[in-house]
Parts: structure tokens; C-alpha cells; sequence
């Protein structure tokens, strides 16, 4: 694919696709519940897709419109052992967070994914969840497909060894249908939809700082799901009005909770002209509209419990670097190898066919500021937020850049391509 290079003076309003994360939980949550649960504003996108593939596979009932999504939730108990195997197609979130809920149900189900889901590790999830008596079968041990024996689980108080909202939302669905309390203890604060929705859907759970406690037995019941838009998605555009000469882009109905705003957070150190109004709330989730316009940085470094905040928004923030004053380091971001492809690697590769001189490290990135690119052939390793960084790096280049496998992007932005044409 031919991507849109050399432009300037971006102007316009996005609304961005529904929060992925947000999109995940209300389906399984809605279908966990007992009666119907309405989601507007879903991301339609193919991870999200393959998780309502997934429930529908164990017996619920879910329907798709244009403005909507209906989940007619059986409870807990309500889910029905699959026939066939389960595809959670590309979706990290989907399959880690499936474990937790198939652990505890009374069937065997058999749970896998692409090719870049074979070579993600599950072992990170799968270790807390034997420790409350989840029984796995595993290719070489810790990679999918899964097999999953439900089994009765009991409670345990567990130290998560990595800053992962998968593998902590994976423990707590587990701890949901445990006999007694789960204690969990976070490394560092991450991303909260897990916490957030429990609450929505009438449950309890304690959140004491890094410290959270659930109690097995819990019913929810059916509500009205309201998604904000992706922050997520929104930082591809947020650099791209930051970076991209007289330009000025205004952001509507971006989620803007406090464990994803990592990326505001650093834009703000690094001297951008960014500004935040909240606009609405649901529940704990509040949006709010971003207007970015073209500035001037200066290179920081980028470490320590920010992190989680942002790992997702780290490759697009590298090539945000690339245009500051300096020299920007990006540390304790070892979570990037194991996402949809090693993005470390990736984001080096890439970046530097283009023009970046920055070099990866066992955790992270350093990139050299004030970089001129130009034209190239790039790809995005099948990895959706690789594709998006690639395009608003094109649009500095000063000629052709052919981006293979950008296919990838409708992982997460089905429209993303067009969103960006439409700022010019």
C-alpha cells in the first residue's frame, strides 16, 4: 500500500473507534451477567470481533447492528461447553483473559489463535492460575493452543512479576468464581477496565493502591455500556498534530482514564502544545476532548511506573521523539517484546529504513532527535499500532513509502487510513 507522504497543515476533528480494552470487557462482562446488556460506540474491529466469536461459541447469544451490540447474558453458569475449538484470532486480550474465565467452568475447552498468538507467551497467566488449581495442557508448555479443564478454584494471594493488565484481569476472573477472597498485588498501576466494570455490572471489588481483593461467588447482572473512544488510537493522531508542520487537530470523546494517560502525561513534558477537556463520564470512565497542535519538543527519558500507562502508545511516542530537540531515552519497557511482534525490534527496524537514528535496548528504545525521513518500504510485521506509526511517519517522508501487510490495522482502526485523509 501506497501511504499518503509529505504532507502539512492537518486540520480537522477525529472521533476516534471505541476503546479496545473497554470493547473486550463489555462482552465478556455482558455475557457473564445475567440478562441483556447494551454496548454502544464497540469497536468493530478484529480482535474485538473474535472475542464476541468466542461467546457465541459458548452458547450466548449476541446480537450485531450498525449503532450496537446486544449480549443476552446467561450467567456464570450459563456457558456451555464449545463444540469445536475456540479462535481468539490475533487477541491477546481475548484468549489471557479467556484462561481466568474458562478455568472455573465445568467443561473442557480448547482455546488458540494465529500464528503470532502461537509464539505469545501464556505462561505469565497460566502459572497464578495453577496456584488456584486451573488444570492447562499446553503446546511446549506455555504457548497456545490451550486445553482448559474447568475445575473448582480456590483463592490465593498472588505478586504479579510483571505490570500486566492481562494478567491481573485474568486472576481476578478467576478469583470471581473462587471459593473465598483473592489478594493481588500489582508491581506498578495498570490499565483498570477489569476493576472498573466489576463495579458497573453490581459487583465488589477493593482496590487499596497496588493492592486489590475480590470474592469468588459474585453475580452481575445486565447493563448499558457506553465505550469511549481509544486513547489508544488517538495517540497516532495526537503525534501526527504534534509533529506535522501548521497543523492543529482536535480529538472528540477520547477515554481519558487516569491508568492510559501516560502519553498526555509525556507530551506535556516534552513541551507539546496539548490541552484536555473532560466532557463526560460513565461510570468511573471519563472522555473528553484532545486538541493538539504543532510544537515544539525536547527529548526526556521515558522510564519507571509511567510505563503501563503507555506501553501501547511507545512505538508511535519513538517516532514523536525523532522530531524533539535531543535525545530521548525510552527505559523498563521490556513488555514491548511480548506484544503482537517484539516491538523493540520492530520499531528500530523500521523507523531507521525511514531515516530515525535510534537504537533498541533490552528494555526500550534511545532515539536521536530532530530526524529527516524519507521514502521507504516498510512493514508491519502483522502488528496493527506498527502499521498506524508507520503512516504518521510518512507523512514527514519526502517520498514514496510502501507499507507491506497493512492489512494489519484493522486489528484496532478499521477507518484509519481514511480518518487520515480526511485531515487534509
Amino acid at each position: 500500500m501506497q501511504l499518503v507522504t509529505n504532507k502539512q497543515g492537518l486540520h480537522g476533528t477525529i472521533r476516534v473507534p471505541g476503546d479496545k480494552s473497554i470493547s473486550h470487557r463489555s462482552i465478556m462482562f455482558g455475557a457473564l451477567a445475567e440478562g441483556k446488556t447494551t454496548v454502544t460506540n464497540f469497536l468493530k474491529g478484529e480482535d474485538c470481533l473474535s472475542t464476541i466469536g468466542v461467546f457465541r461459541a459458548l452458547g450466548v447469544s449476541i446480537e450485531e447492528s450498525e449503532n450496537q451490540i446486544v449480549v443476552h447474558g446467561k450467567g456464570w453458569d450459563g456457558l456451555q461447553k464449545p463444540t469445536e475449538k475456540l479462535d481468539v484470532g490475533n487477541s491477546g486480550t481475548t484468549i489471557r483473559l479467556m484462561l481466568g474465565i474458562l478455568a472455573g467452568r465445568a467443561f473442557e475447552a480448547t482455546i488458540a489463535g494465529d500464528a503470532s498468538i502461537a509464539k505469545r507467551p501464556m505462561g505469565r497467566v497460566m502459572t497464578p492460575l495453577r496456584e488456584m488449581g486451573a488444570v492447562f495442557e499446553a503446546k511446549e508448555a506455555n504457548f497456545a493452543p490451550v486445553k482448559v479443564t474447568g475445575t473448582t478454584l480456590k483463592p490465593i494471594e498472588y505478586t504479579l512479576p510483571v505490570a500486566s493488565a492481562q494478567v491481573k484481569s485474568a486472576i481476578i476472573f478467576a478469583a470471581l468464581q473462587a471459593e473465598g477472597e483473592t489478594t493481588i498485588i500489582e508491581k506498578e498501576k495498570t490499565r483498570d477496565h477489569t476493576e472498573q466494570m466489576i463495579r458497573q455490572f453490581g459487583g465488589k471489588i477493593e482496590v487499596d493502591d497496588l493492592t486489590i481483593r475480590v470474592s469468588g461467588g459474585q453475580k452481575f447482572s445486565g447493563q448499558t455500556v457506553v465505550v469511549p473512544g481509544d486513547i489508544s488510537s488517538a495517540a497516532f493522531f495526537i503525534v501526527a498534530g504534534l509533529i506535522v508542520p501548521n497543523s492543529k487537530i482536535r480529538l472528540e470523546n477520547v477515554g481519558i482514564n487516569p491508568t492510559r494517560t501516560g502519553i498526555i502525561d509525556v507530551v506535556k513534558a516534552m513541551g507539546g502544545k496539548i490541552t484536555v477537556e473532560e466532557t463526560s463520564a460513565v461510570g468511573d470512565e471519563p472522555a473528553g476532548t484532545i486538541t493538539v497542535e504543532t510544537s515544539d519538543l525536547t527529548g526526556i527519558t521515558i522510564g519507571g511506573d509511567i510505563i503501563p500507562r503507555l506501553i501501547d502508545e511507545l512505538p508511535v511516542i519513538a517516532l514523536l521523539a525523532s522530531q524533539a530537540t535531543g535525545r530521548t531515552v525510552i527505559k523498563d519497557a521490556e513488555e514491548l517484546k511480548v506484544k503482537e511482534t517484539n516491538r523493540i525490534d520492530a520499531v528500530v527496524a523500521e523507523l531507521s529504513k525511514m531515516g530515525i537514528v535510534l537504537v533498541g535496548t533490552e528494555d526500550g528504545m534511545i532515539i536521536e532527535g530532530q530526524q529527516k525521513l524519507h521514502g521507504a518500504t516498510v512493514q508491519t510485521y502483522g502488528d496493527h499500532r506498527m502499521g498506524m506509526t508507520l503512516q504518521i511517519a510518512a507523512l514527514l517522508a519526502d517520498s514514496d513509502v510502501t507499507l507491506l501487510d497493512a492489512d494489519a490495522v484493522k486489528v484496532s482502526y478499521p477507518t484509519f487510513f481514511e480518518d487520515v485523509t480526511s485531515l487534509y
